[in-house]
């Protein structure tokens, strides 16, 4: 798939990043990033098994609803949001920490594939042939931030480079939510954020960009591990590893039950 370089003020030049303090010539493979609905689901690296589930399960969820999803590519929670996206179908953007023709990192480089066969786009604001490194993520969060109508972190140490998406969020007047359970996130909540558990929470705070119900239907609310979670979740757990404690359930099973409740039953898998 053939390469683009757009400037600001060229015809096409994605109306959304003209928020930042300087926009940036974009460098990119794929079409160009449009006014579709977009979530930016970012988090840390080495990510927990439950992080991962979380943000699979969101990314598919708004993907399925025509949402587009961006993410920096890495390790982690991006790299889980991505393949989220794929999975239902839908589109999303990888905004890169390095040239479009260095990829990064090199394991991703199948899922990159993926993302433009499957219509997305990678894109990048440094020239080809730059190298990443910690202050080419740095400088990239922002784009990020930009792209999206909602920022969400899914799990963040104190440090994480997440942290810095988030502020770029913030700044650009971005909708910021967080879901509960690592020490980045809990402050990004007590400081006002948004506070995201399923789905349901992520298409919530999409309002009129996306097409969904947050009220499970009459054969989620009977499922017996749905049940288990009602439970827990009435009995004051808050996110994943809180209802995994207090269900004795698997992450997995805890994620899965949460993004079903909250999908059509004709497009349930048995």
């Amino acid at each position: 798939m053939s390469a683009f370089r757009i400037t600001p003020g060229e015809v096409g030049y994605p109306a959304r990043l003209a928020a930042l303090p300087r926009p940036r010539t974009l460098y990119g493979r794929g079409p160009l990033p449009d006014a579709a609905p977009a979530v930016a689901i970012v988090g840390a690296r080495a990510a927990s098994r439950a992080a991962m589930d979380t943000a699979h399960a969101i990314a598919r969820a708004v993907a399925e609803r025509g949402v587009v999803v961006v993410s920096g590519g890495a390790l982690g929670v991006d790299g889980a949001a991505h393949a989220g996206a794929l999975a239902g179908g839908g589109k999303t953007t990888v905004v890169l920490g390095s040239g479009i023709d260095i990829l990064y990192p090199e394991r991703h480089a199948d899922l990159f594939a993926h993302v433009l066969a499957a219509g997305g786009t990678l894109l990048s604001q440094l020239p080809p042939g730059t190298s990443p490194l910690r202050t080419t993520f740095v400088q990239r969060n922002p784009v990020i931030a930009a792209l999206a109508d909602l920022v969400i972190v899914v799990e963040a140490q104190l440090r994480s480079g997440s942290l810095s998406t988030a502020r770029a969020a913030r700044e650009l007047g971005r909708t910021l939510a967080a879901v509960p359970g690592s020490p980045g996130t809990d402050r990004l909540i007590a400081t006002g954020a948004a506070r995201v558990i399923t789905p349901a929470d992520a298409l919530a705070l999409l309002g009129g960009n996306a097409q969904a119900s947050a009220t499970p239907s009459a054969d989620a609310v009977l499922d017996p591990i749905a049940l288990q979670i009602a439970a827990a979740t009435a009995a004051g757990a808050n996110g994943v590893d809180a209802i995994v404690a207090a269900t004795g359930l698997s992450a997995r099973a805890v994620v899965r039950a949460l993004a079903t409740a909250n999908q059509p039953s004709s497009a349930r898998l048995s």
